[in-house]
């Protein structure tokens, strides 16, 4: 009996963090935080020590005692202030408000981020402190103080970080959530495919809208989770059996609460454009139609967005035009097209179709620059010398008419070749396209030429291959001709301005990246031999550039290229004129792909305003569309990567359990270590569990496990062979096996994950399949879309 007494009692210390004095102190260090801030965030109301115990959940004589000197000296020190009802009100010493807002996301179970616009940092928000804040939900936030943070259930996760807790919902994200349906005699639940949300919402039985068990269904929640309750909701569209293939593109949109279908209102009034040009509109235009105009676009490519046009001029001079759909002259304010142009903000590229931003009558009709056809466009002309400096510039809207459609394949066959079909004028605009490009790298531009991650699907979708496409020279020129116009645009704009304030324009801003962030990076890849220089900011592109041309052809190419992105600042669109870092460009807007970008729209009304001799508009206007665009722009990055995910674990699910795979670890984690499998970029799980010849200890410090008896270390960048475990293609994971590790496993060895620590944690046990707690870091690139 005694010995049970003395159990219990040890145990009951352990609970309280109380084994040494040391733990005391910290124990009621954080306590005391804790109690101030509860009194900080509800700073309008007073509350009696028994109110406080409530709040808290204390029971126990001696703790509730413990919570009421801490409440004293709380007063003695003038963060509380004693009030003569007996109550405590927060003191006028009390630390400024912080309260900060952003965007909810919910990394795994245990902990979120909240993402603040404008902060580098994002805020670490433990799973208990979210207020029942869903991913993407946008919140209110209190940063909270070092002593404050403590370690919660012993975890670490958001060590280094500001931390904090959510104070309010501002804006809850969409209330329709895609899932897959479980139908029971007693009741209905729907599984969210999103592996950021982990609550299983509930259907009535008699309100399941005709769905079969396993079919994917849109569900709008009415009801979110309580400590009392669960999730309830109603279904409002059964989209069909799951796994099917236009079943699942339609979810992903859905899942983003990206629209699939355009109204009929929108397409009706589309409809009604007519499809001739009239001669009173080409009248009002720059006529091009004789001038040798050809467009480059991908093969399987359906709107031609943007042309060029040669023309050879004195001294070796040549004329360029960049010629741009007019999507403005079709698309007009206050019309249905335009609001719906406006909703979406963006095209979006799945793996196997595109969902439009404006209805097919426009996108790939009337707006399309096809080949042998009149079409009206926006222009920028530029007569360049041969060394590729500009002598003239003109803007303006024209009619022109394409002779020529390449592809990219077809383009750079002419270029291999040295002879073809327009030869001399797609040479001399490589020629000029290589300079723009040396020109940018010299001043600072850093090179992300990653290559785009593509499928061989069959007639149903299903993925046959997976194969990154390569980028030519082809693809290079088109790239350089539509930065220069959108350059050359944004710096118009800027110098037609008189005095200030300076005109109000749509940029592409990119700020420098944090210095933070990138010394971070620079650890990580010191570990893997490279070098990145970032104690001289003028000399972090250059540095960049050559480390990323080291990697180049290496098996960690798509690993460190795809750090290297997410190590930088987002791009986004601002009426704020502070340049753009990645390209090394003092201002630039996005002025050539008004088919897919809204942006783009609204800077050929801004130049055209500014051409008609118009003053500077009201920026605010204009900065809300602009968050709006930034925004779509995120949810369609999201759903694209989502469908990368979706199509590379399908295609994973069909290979034999016993192949061999080369890969490269990505992450490493309390729970497991991410691998990305070399030849498909195809990222997976090994899981602690599934590691079983020792038990092994995250090394945080240094990116690795490290094994207790054996001392094997699985480090981060290091190449490893792996075996397909399991694939889950409903939630886009995939769990691998380390080949050489599982002989160990499947003997049933001494040192099997079973075997832990008393008291060790078993997070990895309790965790989904595929999550991550690492930040941003992993998944697919999205397909590159000239998304500079």
């Amino acid at each position: 009996m005694r010995n049970k007494k003395s159990e219990t009692k040890k145990n009951s210390e352990k609970a309280q963090g109380t084994r040494t004095p040391h733990h005391i102190i910290s124990y009621i260090d954080n306590l005391k935080a804790e109690i101030a801030v509860f009194f900080d965030l509800n700073s309008t109301h007073s509350f009696r020590p028994f109110d406080v115990h409530d709040h808290f959940g204390v029971e126990d004589k001696k703790v509730r005692q413990l919570f009421n000197e801490i409440i004293h000296e709380l007063e003695e020190s003038g963060r509380l202030v004693y009030n003569n009802d007996g109550s405590y009100s927060a003191g006028p010493n009390k630390p400024a408000n912080q309260e900060l807002s952003g965007r909810v996301d919910r990394v795994n179970k245990s902990f979120a981020f909240v993402i603040v616009e404008g902060r580098e940092d994002d805020i670490y928000i433990d799973a208990d402190l979210l207020g029942g804040a869903w991913d993407g939900d946008i919140v209110t936030i209190q940063p909270l103080t070092k002593s404050a943070r403590g370690s919660r259930s012993g975890r670490d996760a958001g060590k280094g970080r500001t931390e904090g807790r959510v104070t309010g919902i501002v804006k809850e994200a969409s209330a329709e959530i895609v899932g897959v349906i479980e139908i029971t005699p007693r009741y209905a639940v729907v599984q969210p495919d999103n592996k950021k949300l982990f609550d299983p919402i509930f259907i009535d039985t008699e309100d399941t809208k005709g769905a079969e068990n396993g079919d994917k269904v849109i569900v709008k929640v009415t009801q979110r989770p309580t400590r009392r309750s669960q999730a309830e909701g109603t279904i409002t569209e059964v989209l069909g059996k799951a796994g099917n293939n236009d079943v699942e593109m339609h979810a992903i949109m859905a899942e983003f609460g990206l629209p699939v279908r355009f109204p009929e209102e929108v397409e009706r009034e589309a409809n009604k454009i007519p499809d001739k040009i009239l001669k009173k509109e080409i009248s009002k235009r720059r006529d091009l139609r004789d001038t040798l105009t050809f467009t480059i676009d991908p093969v399987d490519a359906k709107d031609f967005d943007d042309a060029l046009s040669v023309r050879y001029l004195d001294e070796g001079n040549m004329e360029v035009g960049v010629h741009i759909a007019d999507v403005s002259h079709y698309v007009l304010p206050g019309t249905e097209l335009e609001k719906e142009a406006f909703r979406r903000a963006t095209s979006v590229y799945l793996v196997d179709r595109t969902v439009p931003m404006l209805p097919e009558k426009l996108s790939n009709n009337l707006c399309s620059l096809r080949p042998n056809e009149d079409k009206l466009a926006f222009s920028a002309i530029f007569e360049l010398s041969p060394k590729g400096k500009i002598l003239k510039e003109w803007f303006g809207r024209t009619v022109i008419h394409s002779k020529k459609r390449f592809s990219y394949e077809e383009a750079q066959g002419v270029l291999d070749a040295g002879e073809g079909e327009l030869y001399n004028e797609l040479n001399a605009l490589n020629e000029l396209a290589k300079i723009f490009r040396n020109e940018r790298f010299k001043k600072g531009a850093i090179n992300f030429d990653t290559p785009e991650i593509r499928f061989r699907l069959d007639e149903n979708g299903k993925p046959l291959g997976i194969y990154q496409k390569e980028r030519h020279d082809s693809n290079k020129l088109i790239e350089e001709f539509m930065l220069l116009a959108n350059k050359r645009v944004a710096e118009f704009v800027y110098a037609l301005s008189k005095g200030e304030p300076k005109n109000t324009m749509v940029y592409r801003v990119h700020e420098a990246p944090d210095i933070d962030r990138l010394q971070t990076f620079a650890t990580f890849v010191s570990k893997m031999g490279y070098k990145l220089n970032v104690d001289e900011e003028n000399q972090i592109a250059k540095s960049m550039n050559a480390m990323l041309s080291k990697v180049e052809g290496r098996p960690e190419q798509n690993l460190i290229e795809s750090l290297a992105v997410r190590t930088m600042a987002k791009a986004r669109y601002s009426t704020s004129d502070i340049g753009h870092f990645g390209l090394a460009f003092e201002r630039y807007s996005h002025f050539t792909s008004p088919i897919r970008r809204y942006p783009d729209v609204m800077a050929h009304r801004l130049l055209q305003h500014y051409l008609d001799g118009g003053n500077s508009v009201d920026p605010e206007l204009y900065e809300e569309s602009c968050r709006h665009s930034s925004e779509r722009e995120r949810l369609a990055a999201e759903a694209e990567r989502a469908s990368i995910k979706y199509k590379q674990v399908e295609y994973m699910s069909t290979m034999d359990k016993d192949e061999e795979f080369d890969g490269i670890i990505t992450g490493a984690t309390d729970f497991g270590i991410f691998v990305e499998i070399t030849s498909t970029a195809s990222e997976g799980l090994v899981r602690m569990t599934d590691l079983g010849d020792d038990y092994y200890e995250l090394d945080k410090e240094n990116y690795r496990i490290i094994g207790q008896r054996t001392k094997r270390i699985y480090a981060f960048g290091d190449a490893v062979k792996v075996k397909v475990k399991d694939t889950n293609i409903a939630r886009r994971s995939m769990d691998l096996y380390l080949a050489d590790n599982m002989s160990s496993k499947k003997s049933g060895g001494n040192y099997d994950s079973r075997e832990r620590r008393p008291g060790s944690s078993r997070r990895e046990e309790r965790k989904p399949s595929g999550s991550s707690s690492r930040h941003k870091d992993a998944g697919s690139k999205p397909k590159s879309r000239r998304k500079r």
